[in-house]
């Protein structure tokens, strides 16, 4: 087996999509350990995987910037190629990434046999086999060409010091008195958010029974969050919202700290569950069955059982049937019997 010195693997889809390939690096720089291993990601992220042990450098890549237009894809590849890289491994099935993955002519190169024009794109191409595995395990069959086989490694988030020191002072700071539960009402997918009251039903649920909440929200969800909380109507020395008030590795590291975590299906599920948080996640238009769900004994997934879902690979802005039942039959009684096991109430 060739030992390979500069490795660059490409996820630029979301947050979550980048978590998931924690144990395809893991893998790989096991493999390879020598490897330098190049991370690419969607501009915005990078931040959370500079801690990783296995990365050796993360690489934004800016979408909607600059290197938007599929010329500029290609000479973005031009660059990358220029740079070293014997094996290039992209997780991502767009015609941008194959744009950017034949550009560089890097010598070998692994990708999804699907969509049609990877072919072009890449030295091999593996089956995703989408219907029949889960996430993780879909994109270790991108190291299958290199003799890695068995079970994935471990997913394991590992955060900058510098965010773990600040999560750790706060809560020095905030000398909570019970136990802490974190809520995430957002999401980038509105069908996939879960009713406003029914989180605000929670959170009071929560203060109620000797809880601090703290009420997430990234850039422009702080309106939702300020609605969760109003709609609760308790005591405010029990909730505390960060809404738009953490970095990503901030976030990750205040989440790392919760007794419970309530949250929809989002980036910052992923975030929690590879740092083995206590979570409940509530599925609506999207389903386990899709791959993209937390793992571990800690992590409950809860679903309804509506016949018109998923509805989508993401969920669409509006519920096609207008019902929204996937999520409004998801009670808040249902919700919390899984919650309050977690917080030991």
């Amino acid at each position: 087996m060739q030992a390979y010195k500069k490795i660059g693997v490409w996820q630029t889809a979301f947050l979550g999509d980048a978590v998931l390939t924690l144990p395809l690096l893991r893998a790989l720089k096991d493999r390879f350990p020598e490897a330098e291993i190049h991370f690419f990601v969607r501009a915005g992220v990078e931040s959370v995987f500079e801690g990783q042990p296995e990365i050796a450098k993360v690489r934004p890549f800016a979408k909607r910037g600059r290197e938007k237009s599929l010329n500029a894809a290609v000479r973005l590849g031009w660059e990358i190629g220029r740079e070293g890289f014997d094996l290039w491994v992209s997780a991502h099935t767009s015609l941008r990434s194959a744009l950017v993955a034949g550009a560089t002519s890097i010598g070998r190169r692994i990708g999804y046999s699907r969509p049609w024009f990877n072919r072009f794109a890449y030295t091999e191409t593996v089956d995703r086999r989408f219907d029949e595995l889960a996430e993780i395990e879909r994109l270790m069959e991108l190291a299958r060409p290199l003799g890695i086989d068995g079970p994935a490694p471990r997913a394991e988030l590992v955060l900058p010091e510098a965010a773990r020191e600040a999560a750790d002072l706060f809560w020095a700071e905030s000398g909570f008195s019970g136990p802490v539960l974190g809520v995430h009402p957002g999401s980038t997918w509105p069908t996939k958010c879960w009713p406003v009251e029914y989180f605000s039903d929670i959170v009071r649920r929560a203060v109620e029974a000797g809880a601090h909440v703290l009420v997430f929200g990234g850039p422009g969800e702080e309106p939702v969050a300020q609605a969760v909380i109003d709609g609760a109507l308790a005591d405010p020395s029990r909730v505390t919202d960060l809404s738009g008030r953490l970095t990503l590795p901030q976030l990750a590291a205040y989440l790392r700290r919760l007794d419970a975590y309530l949250t929809n299906d989002s980036g910052p599920m992923h975030l929690a569950w590879t740092q083995d948080v206590p979570l409940v996640a509530l599925f609506g238009p999207t389903v386990k069955g899709l791959g993209f769900f937390p793992r571990g004994e800690n992590s409950v997934v809860m679903e309804t059982d509506v016949d018109c879902r998923p509805c989508g690979l993401h969920g669409p802005k509006k519920c096609p049937k207008t019902h929204f039942r996937c999520m409004r039959e998801l009670t808040p009684d249902r919700v919390w019997d899984a919650l309050r096991s977690k917080l030991g109430l």
